[in-house]
């Protein structure tokens, strides 16, 4: 095993927690960027080109009929043999968080339909689920199984938001396990169908599931209500006579104690499990080979690769699976350094280099019944898991520049702003305030100048200010603007002006004699 760094040549702001890679003919898109897609690559979507160690995210393309496929982070990805020649190799997408935090609980199907001039166009549809919906969820697992000539997703796990009703402002974005059913889900005709297990007892999160045949195997993965990792091995089978489909469960000796798990394919029936977490801010050191032999499964230990000191000491990593056995890994950068960037990264290969051509070939020639080994790691310490190919489009002039330059900065637009000089609102650590809040922080409008949104909590508004101010249409001024605004409207005092009467002004010029011009002058003023 060998472990180099990779130098990030361009765009590494897109390289945040929890985005995916998909792989698409010999080449790997990056899919699912922290915020929401600029004008620059509207769709999101990047080719992840590695050369010599470095890489490039380059904008793709999508089609006119397209539905639009939002930037999702933790989702549920898995590949799916498509029924025509045109599309038979597509992507199925489920769940994930949105920019907002908000969950997803729809299903996309994304497959590459065109190829000119070395540049790849995609479509993306949206498929309606019908039967047992799976609730929106992130951090879970969707496999396809392949069994009597038909095929059967199959979907487990992950994390969802405490349902409404039992929301309070202390506890609006708090996450629960998700329910421990397994979901079939049939891609042709979008039903979709719930089995209770007794042998599953919990919702695992951030699992590492391998699909071979009609069987998934469900290895590892973080319990959320006991905080436990257990070391649980389960393999699911899917029988699909042509009546019901038949799903059983069995658990399996000799699982791991592990989450947050990368895994790649470095055989025809071995793969690799690399990183992960034993605890909370424990990192995972040790390597494993997961092979398959006669429908049995084994993991054992294997030899550990040559750590930095950078990725032995740092709390967190993560990851992906770059194919062809080779590992992607990320820690965060040095704060301590006068200029550091956000992560540092890694690329860490597991087999020889000379075994790539072999790998390719056994990886391609699988039957078109089987599944070629799907996997998907996921991240409990909700870091990114993504997976990278290192085949790279030749040439650069082909692709459009994403101008890193071009984005607006995206704490200045939407609620995400800095209201004030002590705002300390996050999209990444925000929490409800006010119970009138739902995913996003409450605002209000002040009115100096041309007008500028703020934070209420920032404001120190009582809730009882706050609803009164968004149910009138009294102008409000915020804690820097109020003094300057009420300058603005109260007025100087002044002391008023009197009209003398006539008599008083007899009184005061009595005994003196009045010249002809004040008698003039007295006579237009009482006119």
């Amino acid at each position: 095993m060998s472990l180099q760094m990779v130098t990030v040549s361009n765009n590494i702001a897109l390289l945040q927690p929890g985005f995916s890679l998909m792989h698409f003919d010999g080449q790997v898109f990056f899919f699912g960027q922290k915020g929401w897609p600029k004008r620059s690559c509207p769709t999101g979507v990047f080719h992840f080109d590695m050369k010599h160690n470095q890489l490039k995210l380059k904008p793709a393309l999508f089609s006119k009929d397209s539905c639009y496929l939002p930037p999702l982070r933790y989702p549920a990805t898995c590949t799916l043999k498509g029924s025509s020649e045109s599309k038979k190799h597509q992507y199925i997408i489920h769940g994930g968080k949105t920019p907002n935090n908000e969950l997803s609980d729809k299903i996309y199907v994304m497959a590459a339909i065109c190829k000119n001039n070395k540049k790849v166009t995609f479509q993306c549809t949206e498929k309606d689920l019908v039967g047992d919906v799976p609730e929106a969820r992130y951090g879970h697992s969707i496999d396809v199984v392949y069994s009597r000539g038909k095929s059967m997703g199959v979907l487990f796990g992950g994390r969802s938001y405490i349902p409404l009703a039992q929301r309070t402002t202390e506890k609006w974005n708090s996450v629960i396990d998700c329910l421990p059913n397994i979901f079939l889900v049939d891609f042709e005709f979008g039903c979709s169908t719930s089995y209770i297990l007794p042998e599953l007892q919990d919702g695992l999160s951030f699992h590492v599931s391998i699909a071979r045949n009609d069987t998934v195997y469900i290895l590892g993965g973080h319990s959320l209500a006991n905080n436990i990792r257990p070391a649980n091995l389960y393999r699911i089978r899917v029988d699909l006579p042509l009546g019901s489909p038949a799903v059983s469960c069995t658990v399996l000796p000799g699982g791991i104690s592990v989450s947050s798990a990368i895994l790649t394919q470095t055989g025809s029936d071995e793969f690799v499990v690399v990183g992960g977490y034993q605890l909370e801010n424990q990192k995972r050191m040790v390597c494993n080979i997961v092979s398959f032999e006669n429908n049995k499964i084994e993991i054992r230990e294997m030899e550990t690769p040559d750590w930095t000191p950078d990725i032995k000491h740092s709390k967190l990593w993560f990851g992906g699976n770059m194919g062809n056995g080779t590992v992607f890994l990320g820690i965060p950068g040095d704060n301590k350094q006068v200029v550091s960037e956000a992560f540092y990264f890694y690329m860490l290969k597991c087999i020889e280099d000379e075994l790539i051509d072999n790998q390719k070939t056994f990886t391609n020639s699988q039957p078109s019944t089987e599944d070629p080994g799907d996997s998907t790691p996921f991240e409990d310490s909700e870091e990114f898991c993504f997976s990278a190919e290192a085949n790279s489009f030749d040439g650069d002039d082909e692709f459009d520049t994403y101008n890193e330059d071009d984005e607006e900065d995206e704490s200045e637009t939407g609620y995400w702003i800095t209201c004030c000089r002590t705002c300390d609102v996050d999209i990444n650590t925000w929490v409800p305030f006010y119970s009138t809040e739902l995913n996003k922080p409450a605002m209000i409008y002040c009115s100096h100048d041309d007008g500028h949104w703020v934070h209420a909590q920032c404001m120190d508004l009582a809730e009882r200010t706050l609803i009164q101010l968004s149910e009138g249409s009294n102008k409000y001024y915020c804690n820097q603007h109020v003094a300057i605004a009420r300058s603005l409207q109260t007025p100087k005092r002044t002391i008023p002006l009197k009209n003398p009467s006539l008599k008083s002004l007899r009184k005061k010029g009595s005994g003196k004699t009045l010249t002809p011009a004040k008698k003039s002058f007295l006579r237009r003023l009482f006119d």
